[in-house]
């Protein structure tokens, strides 16, 4: 074929869209390690906000997230604001997750780079943050059989149904 051939492409791919798991406040161990795992199998970044309720060096993370915690893009932050400070998302590019929220996950919009925000699996996130993003709350629909779904399910419905969307993105 020569390179004049239209069937050739010569143009780059179109990126594969940037992804952030943000988890405020996570108080469970083996939520965060989950996440974790997921977050690396979704070449997704994870930012954790503290104040966490355990330690990273805990054996149920690193058993949670099993061998594959070390390779996890991980950020620690000492709160919400140095992590907005740090990564400096727009705000159109923040997705809080919330179950009061009024519109489903499947109507979150899907910049390229995409940072999806979850509170602490007790309390939820802060009304501070709320506050600072109103028009991005979003929640995962469920029957009302149940009070809420565990943080690490919620986080991967929400995280690949972010990633559905892209038309350039599959498993690697």
């Amino acid at each position: 074929m020569k390179p004049s051939d239209p069937s050739i492409s010569t143009s780059e791919p179109p990126p594969s869209p940037e992804r952030h798991v943000v988890l405020v406040a996570p108080e469970v161990h083996w939520n965060t390690g989950n996440v974790g795992r997921t977050c690396l199998g979704a070449n997704a970044a994870l930012h954790l906000v503290r104040p966490l309720g355990f330690s990273l060096d805990s054996r149920q993370v690193k058993r949670a997230g099993l061998d594959y915690w070390p390779r996890v893009n991980l950020s620690v932050w000492n709160d919400f604001d140095h992590f907005q400070a740090g990564m400096a998302p727009g705000p159109d590019e923040v997705c809080l997750f919330t179950k009061l929220a009024a519109r489903p996950h499947h109507h979150m919009p899907l910049p390229e780079r995409l940072f999806l925000v979850f509170g602490s699996e007790t309390r939820g996130l802060p009304e501070a943050i709320l506050k600072r993003y109103p028009e991005a709350h979003y929640h995962v629909p469920i029957s009302r059989a149940i009070r809420s779904l565990n943080l690490s399910t919620t986080v991967g419905i929400v995280l690949y149904e972010s990633l559905r969307a892209a038309s350039d993105w599959h498993a690697w």
